[in-house]
């Protein structure tokens, strides 16, 4: 009993949407069967249909259930990819299993007197059909089956020795729970497709915020090393020219040409450098906007101004912050994460939990864990550089705990 719950658990909310939307669409389908085989038990059927029929219609009722089970599950596949079209194959068995039960319904119905039982049955007979009929067609398309459905069950219905009224009856009765059905499963995979298109949405706001830091990052150095290798490549043209004549400015040129590429080093270095030390603060702010903005609700806590460190030690930290926060984006389905900062004993510490783990994910560590790779591990060398500790691992009630500890020689942190 412990491994359906670990399984539920373990899943993602997208992935637990896409369960709980398929799962209740398969309930209904075997729910319309159960009452159909319920139905074809009553006394007036069993002791007044054809034996043959009797023994028969649940047969036909279980075949609908299996393959109607089939169709649904390629339907619900098919409206979540649009522009998939199933193959007649995928459709034509279960189209002909669900005429035959329904025919088998009317059959006996005009053979025994099940009176207000054949709506109910004659609607069971149909929904495992039409739970997948309404996702492969357009609406309109679906509306025209629905009212060409009424017409067929106007025509035949009477046949089963009932009068106008009840007829009308039972056909505005099966066409109302047709129709809700369709409605019903309809919306739930609309639903669901939504959910799909925010999370892909999602993960393509990720990339996109990485493309731009990217493209700063190389207009960067374009504009200063784009400068300097033109100067470069002119003075050393025209030192050559100067070296053919064996005229002594050339090694002017040579000398200038070695000045600048060493200042050239020296703004590369810059860049890189402004590009790849961390500040904390900003870290900080920008781990809130970030997850704010992926809908995971993100709780700060820091000394805000009080927070005075040496540039090294907010450099290591806010590298913990960066990259814990890139991960509960890309390795976990976290609803909530948890940011704190504060001194303890003269050693700051940093906490980072979130919750929405997937276990595998980022080999082990969960969501805010930088898994297996160089993550944790470039972390832990960044730390030690300032005589600092990371520990990760999972919290309590399915979290993911990352804590950083850093010494400081100062208080310069409030509690």
């Amino acid at each position: 009993m412990k491994r359906p719950v670990k399984s539920w658990n373990g899943r993602s909310g997208l992935a637990k949407v896409d369960l709980y939307t398929r799962v209740t669409a398969y309930m209904l389908l075997w729910a319309a069967v159960l009452v159909l085989g319920l139905l074809l038990l009553i006394r007036p059927i069993r002791h007044e249909a054809p034996l043959l029929l009797v023994v028969v219609a649940p047969l036909l009722n279980l075949a609908n259930g299996v393959l109607c089970h089939r169709f649904l599950h390629r339907a619900m596949d098919a409206y979540l990819r649009p522009g998939t079209v199933l193959p007649p194959r995928e459709v034509l068995p279960a189209a002909a299993v669900t005429a035959a039960t329904a025919t088998a319904v009317l059959l006996e119905a005009a053979t025994a007197d099940v009176a207000g039982a054949l709506p109910g049955m004659l609607g069971a007979a149909l929904v495992p059909f039409l739970a997948g009929h309404c996702l492969i067609l357009p609406r309109r398309t679906v509306a025209v089956h629905q009212a060409l459905l009424a017409g067929v069950l106007l025509v035949f219905v009477p046949l089963t020795e009932r009068d106008t009224a009840q007829g009308v009856t039972t056909v505005l009765s099966v066409v109302f729970i047709t129709g809700w059905l369709a409605v019903t499963v309809r919306l739930s995979l609309w639903v669901l497709g939504v959910v799909f298109e925010l999370r892909e949405a999602r993960d393509v706001q990720a990339r996109l915020a990485v493309a731009e830091e990217r493209l700063r990052f190389g207009r960067d150095l374009h504009d200063i090393l784009g400068r300097n290798l033109s100067v470069i490549a002119l003075k050393s043209e025209l030192a050559v020219q100067l070296a053919r004549r064996e005229r002594p400015e050339a090694v002017d040129q040579m000398i200038e040409v070695q000045r600048i590429a060493q200042e050239s080093q020296r703004e590369v270095r810059d860049v890189v450098r402004g590009y790849r030390e961390a500040d904390l603060r900003v870290e900080l702010e920008g781990a809130r906007g970030v997850l704010d903005a992926a809908g995971i609700d993100c709780a700060v806590t820091s000394p805000g101004p009080a927070l005075d460190l040496p540039a090294e030690v907010q450099a290591a930290l806010g590298w913990v912050v960066r990259e814990t926060t890139t991960n509960v984006l890309r390795h976990g389905d976290a609803r909530r994460c948890a940011i704190a900062v504060r001194e303890e004993e003269g050693t700051v510490l940093l906490t980072v939990e979130n919750d929405g783990v997937r276990p595998g994910a980022g080999g082990g560590d969960g969501g805010s864990g930088a898994g297996a790779g160089t993550g944790l591990v470039g972390l832990r060398e960044r730390l030690a550089a300032v005589g600092g500790t990371l520990d990760a691992g999972p919290g309590d009630d399915g979290t993911f705990l990352v804590t950083a500890r850093v010494p400081v020689a100062r208080a310069g942190v409030g509690r």
